[in-house]
């Protein structure tokens, strides 16, 4: 049997790759149970710093959950959003390489990524309501929280198909690279990730995603500053900086 999710790590980075281009990348049950699957042994290893979600070369990227398993009840909704919920909350930095279209549920995992880069000549569309369906109330506040109301309106209420260059205006994307470019641009920057302070990285990660859910106590921001800014990384970097070379962080 193919194995619709692939899952490699080579040094510090980590990927985990939709292989199931016949169904468009569509993720039913095997699908969600492996990437979560893989979530959670990235978040126990200490040798992975960066994760990057990727597709097999197909025009679709990711066409969200299967809607041939939500209508026969193999899965839910909420197996869907607790899949994107650990992807947010995973604690390394985390890319989605996008080269190819998203369609529903495909746009809030890449979404869930702390980061995006798209290949040239995509198209995003999210077509809940003209399915006549509520989206998910959680994916619903990721899209708030992560782009804003009106950008949210655009993508949920009008349904709008955007373009790769709509996608870079709205802030979904942080860059849109040719496709003779895509797999350099996404590893070149996978690799600049995995060479920064992985405490101070996962502390701010932490920091900013509960502060935009309102999830975030002061108590709790002050702790986790404090316990990265006291580690041996700290010094690290600032007598690499004295000593005018390459830090060399360890994480502790």
């Amino acid at each position: 049997m193919t194995e619709t999710i692939i899952f490699s790590q080579e040094g510090a980075i980590a990927r985990i790759n939709l292989n199931n281009s016949s169904k468009h990348n569509a993720l039913g049950s095997r699908e969600l149970s492996a990437i979560r699957r893989h979530l959670i042994e990235i978040n126990k290893k200490s040798t992975a710093r960066v994760l990057i979600v990727s597709s097999a070369s197909n025009p679709t990227f990711c066409a969200g959950a299967s809607l041939k398993e939500l209508q026969s009840g193999e899965i839910t909704s909420n197996d869907f959003q607790s899949m994107t919920d650990a992807l947010a909350e995973t604690k390394i930095p985390t890319i989605c390489a996008i080269d190819g279209n998203l369609f529903g549920g495909g746009a809030e995992l890449a979404l869930s990524c702390d980061f995006r880069i798209a290949a040239k000549n995509i198209i995003m569309r999210v077509p809940a309501s003209a399915l006549g369906l509520c989206y998910p109330v959680s994916g619903i506040c990721r899209y708030v929280e992560r782009l804003g109301h009106n950008a949210t309106k655009r993508i949920l209420l009008a349904a709008e198909s955007l373009s790769d260059s709509q996608l870079l205006e709205i802030g979904f994307v942080e860059r849109v690279v040719d496709s003779s470019e895509f797999e350099t641009v996404v590893n070149q920057s996978a690799e600049n990730l995995s060479k920064l302070a992985p405490l101070a990285i996962r502390a701010m990660k932490q920091i900013i995603n509960k502060k935009s859910s309102g999830k975030l106590s002061d108590e709790e921001a002050e702790k986790l500053a404090h316990e990265c800014n006291e580690s041996q990384d700290v010094r690290e970097g600032i007598a690499a900086q004295r000593e005018k070379r390459a830090p060399v962080f360890r994480g502790i």
